[in-house]
């Protein structure tokens, strides 16, 4: 694959680091954008894994680091998940002016949530697929359980997630708690491929089941049977890769 590091300015001006990955030798007509799992990166291995399946498939898949993660600029102490929903929607923008629109959105556990809003507001996305997406973006408060009176009451506290300290504040609690996935899913009219594990332990199964419930048809269902949350075993993630491809392929030209 073609791989080119980009640094794609939000909305409010902090720069997003990005990477956009072609199919090798051949042109595609199908761009796909990845929204990776809170506190993760785009350099995930599952993420690589499943943008070298779709590549490999002809599908061209831009991935990034939201604000205040990985390699992007700004501080992930002033993110929420409305700010990730935001940095999606400039990121497609920016592919619409520089590349190609993309037509398909992918999300990784709370990425996923992130991406079913993002794709609902943008015109050029005609497909979503999630991947152990919660069925409400405030399911993510379970990590920090332990520190939400700390955070309710100082307005901000460092909590540890994954080994790594991070700065959650009342605005990310409140902004998660104000989302209705059931409410904006009712609207929502694109096809949506939701694939979970049956031994998902971070976001259960069950956030597979209501997801599926609130979607309209075309909905489609893949378990990933055997799999953890971030798809650590390599089979997982290429083998999601090469389903959403081939799924997404009778929705898109």
């Amino acid at each position: 694959m073609q791989s080119i590091d980009l640094k794609i300015k939000n909305s409010k001006g902090i720069l997003l680091s990005s990477k956009l990955e072609l199919p090798e030798g051949r042109e595609t007509t199908t761009y796909a954008m990845f929204a990776h799992c809170f506190t993760c990166t785009k350099n995930l291995n599952a993420v690589v894994n499943i943008a070298k399946a779709l590549n490999a498939m002809g599908v061209a898949v831009l991935r990034f680091d939201f604000t205040g993660l990985g390699q992007s600029d700004g501080d992930f102490g002033d993110t929420d998940f409305s700010s990730n929903v935001q940095d999606l929607i400039d990121v497609a923008d920016f592919l619409a002016k520089e590349h190609k629109a993309p037509k398909l959105m992918i999300g990784h556990s709370l990425g996923g949530a992130a991406a079913i809003y993002a794709g609902k507001q943008i015109d050029s996305i005609e497909a979503i697929a999630t991947i152990g997406a919660p069925s409400a973006p405030h399911h993510v408060q379970h990590l920090f359980q332990h520190s939400i009176d700390e955070i309710k009451e100082k307005g901000k506290a460092l909590v540890e997630l994954g080994g790594r300290p991070f700065t959650i504040s009342k605005q990310f609690i409140d902004d998660i708690t104000a989302t209705d996935m059931e409410e904006l899913m009712s609207s929502l009219r694109k096809p949506i491929l939701i694939t979970h594990s049956p031994q998902d332990t971070t976001v259960e199964i069950k956030n597979a089941a209501e997801i599926y419930g609130y979607a309209h048809h075309p909905k489609s269902f893949i378990s990933l049977d055997g799999a953890d949350h971030l798809l650590t075993k390599n089979k997982y993630s290429q083998y999601v890769g090469r389903m959403i491809a081939q799924w997404v392929s009778i929705y898109l030209e």
